[in-house]
C-alpha cells in the first residue's frame, strides 16, 4: 500500500469525499442494513461527538479518501461501551488499513478509559457472509457477542387491521412538547433490553433534524390518562431506495412501556406502522432485531409475516 496520511474530520468540506467512499463501499458490499451517507452525516455531526478525536480519515498519496472510522461512546457511569464504525475503499482492502483502523480505535478508547477511570469495551459488527472481515476481527482479538437479523415483509400481502385496547388512541409525535415524554417512554420500554443505553431529549431533538424524518410516521399509542404507552417509529429512506429494486420502509423502533405490556399494544403499533408505510408508498417493510431478544420480538415479527433476510454479528473486545 502507498504511504497514507491521517487527519481529523473537518465537517462540511469532507462530505463529498465521504459520500463517494460510502457509495464505493455500498456498490461492492450491497449491505441492506448499512448506514447511508445521509444517516452517517447525522452521526458525525452529533453534538456530543468529539469530531477532533473520535473521527479519523485516511487518505492516499493523491489525497483521496480511502478510509473512515468513527468511535461512538455513549455516556455511562459504569463502563465505556464504544462502537467502532469503519469504511475502507474496496480497492485497498486487505492491505493492512483495516488493522490500522482497529488499532486507532483501541488507542483512542484507552485514552478515554484513562480520562474517565472506567473499564472499556470495543464493539463492531459484520454481516455473517463477509468471511474476510470476520477472519480479520477474530485475528484482532474480537469475539462474537450477539446476533441480529434484518427481517422483511412484503406490503403487497394483506395487513391485518390493528386492534387497540379500549381507551388507547393512536397518534404521532407533534413537536417539542412530545420529546420528553417520548424519551421517558423509550427508556422505560428498553431498559431490560440487551446493551441498553438511555436516550436523552437532546439526542432525540437532534434526530428530528434528519431531512428524512417524518413526524407523521413516528407513531405513539396514548392511554386514556394521556400517558405515552407504546411507539412505532417508521421511516422511508430515499437514499437507500435509490439503490434498491424495491421501495423499502423501515420499522426503526418499536416498543411498549413496561406497565402497558401484555395488552396487545406492540402488535397493534406494528400493524399500524405497516399500514402507514404502505400508504406512504413503500412496498416492502424491513427492520432489525436482536435474534436472541428476551421480549418475544422475533416471535411478534414472524407472526405478522416478517422473515429473516440477513444475519449480522456484533463483535466485542475488552480494551
Amino acid at each position: 500500500m502507498n504511504i497514507l496520511t491521517t487527519r481529523s474530520y473537518k465537517g462540511e468540506t469532507d462530505w463529498c469525499a465521504i459520500a463517494n467512499l460510502i457509495d464505493a463501499c455500498e456498490t461492492v458490499d450491497r449491505l441492506g442494513e448499512e448506514v447511508s451517507a445521509t444517516e452517517l452525516k447525522l452521526v458525525l455531526d452529533a453534538p456530543k461527538l468529539d469530531q477532533a478525536r473520535d473521527v479519523q480519515l485516511w487518505e492516499d498519496g493523491n489525497y483521496k479518501l480511502i478510509g473512515l472510522a468513527l468511535l461512538d461512546m455513549p455516556d455511562s457511569p459504569e463502563e465505556i461501551d464504544a462502537s467502532l464504525w469503519f469504511y475502507v475503499h474496496p480497492k485497498v482492502r486487505g492491505a493492512g488499513l483495516e488493522k490500522d483502523i482497529i488499532k486507532w480505535g483501541e488507542k483512542r478508547l484507552r485514552e478515554v478509559g484513562k480520562e474517565r477511570n472506567l473499564p472499556a469495551k470495543l464493539r463492531t459488527y459484520s454481516r455473517e457472509d463477509k468471511t474476510d472481515e470476520m477472519r480479520l476481527l477474530e485475528k484482532q482479538g474480537f469475539e462474537v457477542d450477539r446476533y441480529f437479523w434484518t427481517m422483511a415483509r412484503s406490503l403487497a400481502e394483506p395487513i391485518p387491521a390493528p386492534e387497540f385496547p379500549a381507551d388507547f388512541a393512536l397518534t404521532h409525535v407533534s413537536g417539542e412538547q412530545d420529546i420528553q415524554p417520548w424519551v421517558e417512554m423509550f427508556n422505560q420500554s428498553f431498559i431490560d433490553h440487551w446493551n441498553h443505553h438511555d436516550l436523552t431529549a437532546e439526542t432525540v431533538r437532534y434526530w428530528m433534524q434528519d431531512p428524512n424524518y417524518q413526524p407523521e410516521l413516528d407513531l405513539i399509542a396514548v392511554s386514556g390518562d394521556r400517558k405515552f404507552a407504546a411507539f412505532c417509529d417508521c421511516q422511508i429512506k430515499p437514499q437507500k431506495n435509490a439503490r434498491s429494486p424495491t421501495k423499502d420502509g423501515w420499522i426503526e423502533l418499536l416498543g411498549t412501556r413496561r406497565d402497558f405490556r401484555k395488552m396487545g399494544l406492540g402488535k397493534a403499533m406494528l400493524l399500524a406502522g405497516l399500514h402507514k408505510l404502505k400508504a406512504a408508498g413503500a412496498n416492502t417493510a424491513k427492520l432489525s432485531v436482536d435474534a436472541d431478544s428476551l421480549t418475544g420480538a422475533t416471535k411478534l415479527y414472524k407472526s405478522v409475516g416478517f422473515r429473516p433476510m440477513e444475519t449480522w454479528i456484533e463483535w466485542v473486545k475488552t480494551v
